[in-house]
């Protein structure tokens, strides 16, 4: 790869990235993307980023289209990821869903679910529940997405690395209840849990094709999209919820206005939103 990007280059690679996934770099961001960008333009031997938009351009081209939206996706995750929005998954909206909806089906979406620790925080925050109410939410279960196959794959083997799993919250105690260790020395997720989440390949541009939800969390990738296409993704979230539905979205995230959806709903730590 040549040692710098031209101009021109960059406004191409950030058309070529916001019309692909949405994804909105800034002005001076040419250092991430020559950096995520390296090791394929090495790999693949083209000479500069122009010459891999040349190629990307080319039909047949899904795959290398796929390897690059990878690179420049950031899949940073943690189990119990900031902590409140599980806190008040547990205190407030599994007890409400229990006593309003009794045994039918509850249905959750973790969106941009990276390699899967989102919707397993999930599914155990519903086991745990289901120990202290024996009998209630027995038919709940979650649908996680994201745009990279390859975090697709870590999401459904379900095997994780020591220092994945002492990284947020997940305590001893649930890392003994809800792991087992691996072969390879690191840890597995329980086959219960396992069940209880189905992951599938998903472009938020694209139409979503998922059924109806009553909890969507989309957390911590809307600060990558411009302001049109949040409230277009928004938009459509709200056309996947149940009656009475919850939002989640990331701690410096907000909903742009959509007021005539969304009923703001503030707690004990955190907001989330309900649908009107």
């Amino acid at each position: 790869m040549k040692a710098d990007l031209t101009p021109q280059e960059y406004l191409a690679f950030k058309k070529f990235l916001q019309d692909a996934c949405g994804i909105l770099l800034g002005e001076n961001k040419q250092y991430l993307a020559k950096s995520r960008l390296c090791r394929i333009l090495e790999e693949h031997r083209f000479e500069s980023l122009g010459a891999l938009l040349e190629e990307l351009q080319r039909p047949g081209r899904g795959g290398l289209r796929e390897v690059v939206i990878d690179a420049m996706t950031t899949n940073e995750t943690l189990w119990f990821r900031d902590n409140h929005p599980f806190r008040i998954l547990q205190d407030k909206l599994l007890p409400e869903f229990a006593d309003r909806k009794g045994n039918q089906p509850l249905r959750f979406w973790s969106a941009a679910c990276s390699t899967g620790q989102e919707p397993y925080s999930v599914a155990m925050a519903l086991e745990e529940f289901r120990r202290q109410r024996p009998g209630t939410l027995r038919d709940a279960r979650i649908t996680a997405t994201d745009i990279s196959q390859s975090v697709l794959e870590v999401a459904r083997k379900g095997e994780y690395e020591m220092l994945a799993t002492g990284r947020g919250g997940l305590s001893p105690e649930r890392q003994k209840l809800f792991f087992q260790p691996s072969p390879n020395g690191g840890w597995q997720i329980n086959a219960q849990l396992k069940k209880m989440v189905e992951f599938k390949l998903l472009n938020l541009l694209d139409r979503f094709v998922l059924g109806k939800f009553d909890v969507v969390m989309c957390r911590n990738v809307l600060i990558y999209f411009s302001g049109e296409l949040k409230k277009d993704i928004l938009t459509r979230i709200h056309a996947t919820l149940n009656p009475g539905g919850y939002l989640i979205l990331g701690a410096s995230e907000s909903l742009n206005g959509l007021s005539d959806l969304y009923e703001m709903v503030r707690c004990q730590p955190g907001i989330i939103y309900r649908k009107k």
